[in-house]
């Protein structure tokens, strides 16, 4: 069987991207072929295997340049992740833009949200979206959490036997070798991860206002993005892209992600497949796999930068070799092999 992969853009440090490939490799092992449809941003290093480029300067441009493409013609299945005009099943990887919207209005002066109406690039988006969700469509949507599938089902009315949620997954690699230690010695200063593009949406501030706000931890932000408008901290350090992020975790005390709205983190459960634990919001939907106690903690928004704080200082202080490595067994359950025979089973492959 050949699939048609879609995704538009491409960043190192994306974690729709890293699912992307992952999830390609696994199919390749299971015996099947994988076509990628993308953007010039995708280095053909990266990619193993055919690819097709479609440009688009926007959204709907390049929605409309896959259409032209005719997948289908070249394949026998055509799975999305991005949103397009047509596929026969799509994974909402990225969630729903029309809620991100809304909770972005919520952590922003009225007139950004008035001008960003008036924006095509979110108008094109929402289109999209409506297409993909037509609830008298047929095709298969592929959710990453129990969040962002009852999203779906009532922002759009789409049918439950069309929904599925299945988990993202990381591959063996990712659970070999011993956990990241935990607790330095006292001298050391506790070291805290961030990770991930997108820093607005991922709450980078509301993390550097809570590292400003503990005794001494330092906060390591591994990624690209605008520091214009982000607080002043002397305690927090900025890494760039990072390649090899197992490497970082095993250096880290503490994984934190302040999001606003993230449907599934492939960071967080990266961090907990290294044995750190996660401090994260009711925002994002992994979450949802997260023990209480155990795992971290679950904060109800970003905006709690004191209780963020706290807990970056209680986890810090409590966690044990015995914790991390609890997490990574609980971290296993979550394969790229478990992923992808979920979906196929839900492609009826």
């Amino acid at each position: 069987m050949k699939l048609a992969l879609i995704r538009r853009g491409y960043s190192p440090s994306g974690g729709a991207e890293r699912y992307l490939l992952r999830f390609a490799e696994a199919l390749r092992e299971a015996g099947h072929e994988a076509m990628l449809y993308g953007s010039r941003e995708w280095p053909a290093y990266v990619w193993k295997g055919e690819m097709v480029r479609a440009e688009g300067n926007s959204p709907r441009d390049f929605a409309d340049r896959i259409a032209k493409a005719r997948p289908r013609e070249h394949c026998d299945l055509v799975y999305s992740l991005e949103r397009v005009w047509e596929c026969d099943a799509y994974r909402a990887g990225d969630g729903v833009h029309k809620v991100w919207l809304e909770r972005r209005r919520a952590f922003e002066a009225p007139w950004k949200g008035w001008i960003r109406g008036m924006q095509g690039k979110h108008r094109e988006i929402l289109e999209l979206e409506r297409a993909l969700f037509d609830p008298g469509a047929k095709r298969v949507i592929i959710a990453n959490s129990r969040m962002a599938a009852g999203e779906i089902a009532r922002n759009f009315r789409v049918a439950e036997e069309r929904l599925r949620v299945i988990y993202n997954g990381l591959p063996g690699s990712a659970f070999e070798g011993a956990p990241a230690e935990a607790v330095r010695s006292g001298k050391e200063a506790p070291r805290v991860l961030f990770a991930g593009s997108g820093w607005e949406r991922k709450g980078l501030r509301f993390a550097i206002e809570a590292i400003n706000r503990t005794e001494r931890a330092t906060l390591l932000v591994a990624g690209a993005g605008k520091r214009r408008g982000l607080p002043a901290s002397r305690r927090t350090r900025y890494l760039g892209e990072v390649k090899e992020m197992r490497g970082l975790m095993e250096q880290a005390d503490v994984f934190v992600l302040p999001t606003l709205y993230d449907p599934f983190s492939n960071a967080s459960l990266e961090a907990m497949a290294a044995g750190l634990p996660v401090i994260t919001t009711e925002a994002n939907g992994f979450a949802e796999v997260m023990r209480p106690g155990e795992d971290g903690e679950v904060l109800k928004g970003p905006a709690d930068v004191e209780g963020m704080a706290r807990a970056i200082e209680k986890w810090c202080a409590i966690d044990t070799p015995a914790k991390r490595a609890a997490r990574r067994m609980e971290a296993a359950r979550y394969t790229i092999e478990r992923n992808v025979r979920e979906t196929l089973a839900a492609l009826s492959l």
